[in-house]
């Protein structure tokens, strides 16, 4: 078992989240952390966080696939555009310690995208909890995106009411450009988020409803799988 010992600081960089965060976690009993020095400074064990990061991706699959909806803890949670756009530079600053320039743009430029078009096409029409569950893991070096949403199918059923599944849907959404401002812009929003993908070392899986596509570097097919089970609104996880 890995002992070893990272400051609150370097472990709030490396989970993605803010000081604060972990000391509420911490008093909570969430992530626990262990006390040292005269003045009692909060460190973590390694062994820890890894537990953590892997309930970080149960809780956000168990959050996405509830059938009743739940606010998440708010260290997850972006109730409203502003928060997610803090996140995101957050996340800029995050990744910069380890990857090049180039590879950090492009990445919040596609977390962005996703987590923004919940906002746009979701604005009012919300089916419980508004908002996105957002997370960042280092140590398995995804991002994860969801909302509780209306979901692409019935977002491009605006402009294409002839759309049959959410798996035609899913597939018009990454693949077709779509004229003119709302809703349409999901699908050219996530054709950007393709083209980024397939360019660079990067992967995606994109669940809406009851479809997945998946996407990674130099794919030449936009690959879409029936899931099970069906979720409410997206759920997306970036890896890198």
């Amino acid at each position: 078992m890995n002992n070893k010992l990272l400051s609150i600081s370097q472990t709030a960089a490396q989970l993605g989240v803010s000081i604060d965060t972990l000391r509420r976690w911490d008093l909570s009993h969430r992530l626990p952390s262990t006390r040292s020095g005269i003045r009692g400074h909060r460190y973590y064990k390694e062994s820890d966080i890894d537990l953590f990061t892997q309930n970080t991706r149960f809780l956000v699959s168990q959050w996405v696939k509830s059938s009743t909806g739940f606010e998440p803890d708010q260290g997850f949670y972006c109730q409203t555009r502003d928060v997610f756009q803090a996140r995101l530079e957050k996340l800029e600053s995050v990744l910069g310690r380890s990857l090049p320039a180039s590879s950090v743009s492009l990445l919040t430029a596609v977390a962005g995208e996703i987590g923004n078009n919940s906002f746009d096409h979701n604005l009012g029409n919300w089916l419980d909890i508004p908002g996105i569950f957002y997370a960042c893991d280092q140590n398995l070096r995804n991002i994860f995106l969801a909302d509780r949403g209306q979901g692409i199918l019935a977002t491009l059923r605006r402009v294409k009411p002839e759309l049959q599944n959410v798996s035609e849907a899913l597939r018009v959404a990454f693949t077709q450009t779509l004229s003119g401002r709302q809703p349409e812009t999901r699908g050219n929003g996530l054709k950007f988020v393709r083209s980024v993908i397939v360019d660079q070392p990067f992967t995606l899986a994109f669940q809406t409803g009851d479809a997945q596509l998946d996407l990674k570097q130099n794919g030449v097919h936009v690959v879409i799988q029936q899931a099970d089970p069906w979720i409410r609104g997206c759920f997306a996880i970036i890896g890198y």
